[in-house]
């Protein structure tokens, strides 16, 4: 039992999943936050939808890549390239909890349940093939990524109240969940391109194509420090559009000039070092802005 949930941990890639979780549920309590009241009941449901979607979605994503996972160290010791779960029990799992997960967000909204199974298609069926042939997975693979906010956000409404904010105040079903989404979109570009930097070598046994030359070049390095100056006014969104405070603003741009700071040393060195400080940096900061917008927040 127990290496069977060793297993599965690995199979739904559960700090990936924690991470994508938290993400939504830190959007949820926003959406309700702007509502003035939080019904706790349906912030359990969404997480354990997210969790059960996300999950769908990373084992699909690792079904497909089984054979490429055998050729990475940091990959080979998951259940399917491992040899002790074979890709028809992963299947049957990614089903159940694919399935489970849209029709418990369903419950919450059709918005949030249609968004999750446009999630999975994106990310298992798009972005996973991509990653072999082009550097614009990245870009394809960002747009799944930054979904977990905006499904989050709008799990909080009801339909009624959907339709309610369409006529009366259409800024908080557009703008705060739009903001939501660009800011994690964005942050995705440094993020996955430190990885991508500092885990090249491992990459390349699997063809896997994410820096934008496909190689740990100027270039290459010119666009990580490019998308983590990007960071500086996609952080005073919030703040411009009015339900951000100056708290989540100060600690977001003061955050955004760190991560420009360390890719402008990838820039000028190129160097690991570099690259683990743009990654770790990313590491902290979604969830760190996340949770202080959540605090900082001001009802529009």
């Amino acid at each position: 039992m127990m290496l069977f949930i060793a297993d599965f941990k690995k199979l739904v890639k559960i700090r990936l999943t924690m991470t994508v979780v938290f993400s939504a549920s830190i959007a949820f309590l926003i959406g309700a936050k702007q509502q003035g009241d939080i019904n706790w009941l349906h912030w359990v449901i969404l997480t354990v939808g997210g969790f059960l979607v996300t999950g769908s979605a990373n084992g699909f994503n690792e079904i497909i890549e089984r054979d490429l996972d055998k050729l990475m160290k940091r990959t080979a010791d998951r259940p399917i390239p491992a040899g002790r779960m074979t890709t028809g029990q992963a299947l049957v799992l990614s089903l159940l909890m694919g399935i489970a997960g849209t029709y418990t967000l369903v419950t919450l909204n059709f918005i949030a349940g249609l968004l999750s199974v446009f999630s999975i298609l994106l990310y298992a069926f798009i972005y996973t093939p991509l990653k072999r042939k082009s550097p614009i997975a990245v870009f394809v693979g960002a747009f799944p990524g930054a979904l977990p906010p905006l499904i989050g956000y709008y799990a909080a409404f009801s339909q009624n109240d959907l339709a309610l904010y369409s006529q009366q105040n259409a800024a908080v079903i557009v703008i705060i969940p739009l903001v939501l989404f660009i800011i994690q979109f964005v942050w995705q570009f440094p993020h996955f391109w430190g990885i991508a930097w500092v885990l090249d070598e491992d990459y390349k046994r699997a063809g896997f194509r994410l820096l934008p030359t496909m190689k740990r070049d100027k270039v290459s390095a010119f666009m990580v420090f490019l998308s983590t100056l990007l960071m500086i006014p996609v952080s005073l969104l919030p703040y411009y559009f009015g339900f951000g405070g100056i708290v989540v603003s100060l600690v977001s741009v003061a955050g955004a000039l760190l991560f420009s700071w360390y890719g402008l040393k990838l820039f000028l060195k190129c160097d690991l070092a570099a690259a683990r400080k743009v990654m770790f940096t990313s590491f902290f900061y979604l969830p760190l802005i996340q949770l202080i917008l959540l605090f900082d927040f001001n009802a529009l």
